[in-house]
């Protein structure tokens, strides 16, 4: 029956300053409703993300109200701190991690890696990405030594011979 997430809402300030920030991320603005609600797509015709200009932005950070995470590749992911910096946008610490590099928080059979940022409202948002977890590694730890434990070669690697 659910195919997946169509949309998701975060209350935000400023419209025209909200959507200069999510169409830095890359968001593509569909429409704009009586000048207090804009549609963006995530994924053009498969989700969207709904901004509402309201007085109710300073509500106390839970991720139940004011989180969003968006997919992206591994590779992304690992390019994600340099990229958000380079669009003016500072990621943040998250569960005990600095942000010098995405994380992963593993679980039984997989585990997701991530990075932490908050908009110009202090919503919180982030990149994820499911990984495998063929070790059944249950400490949380920086990409760089997940990537170590588990032998994960670079995409950019050659082998020479």
């Amino acid at each position: 029956m659910i195919l997946g997430l169509y949309e998701a809402h975060l209350p935000v300030r400023d419209l025209k300053r909200s959507i200069e920030f999510y169409t830095g991320l890359g968001l593509e603005l569909d429409h704009i409703v009586e000048d207090r609600l804009a549609f963006l797509w995530i994924v053009k015709d498969k989700s969207w993300l709904g901004l509402w200009i309201t007085d109710k932005v300073e509500l106390e950070y839970h991720p139940s109200i004011k989180h969003i995470a968006f997919q992206v590749s591994l590779e992304g992911l690992k390019n994600s701190v340099n990229w958000l910096k380079n669009k003016g946008y500072k990621p943040r610490e998250a569960f005990g991690f600095e942000p010098i590099e995405p994380f992963v928080m593993p679980q039984q059979d997989y585990a997701h890696a991530k990075i932490h940022f908050n908009d110009s409202d202090g919503n919180s948002l982030e990149f994820i990405c499911k990984l495998d977890n063929p070790k059944k590694l249950t400490e949380r730890m920086y990409l760089s030594k997940w990537e170590e434990i588990n032998k994960i070669p670079s995409p950019t690697s050659t082998l020479v011979q």
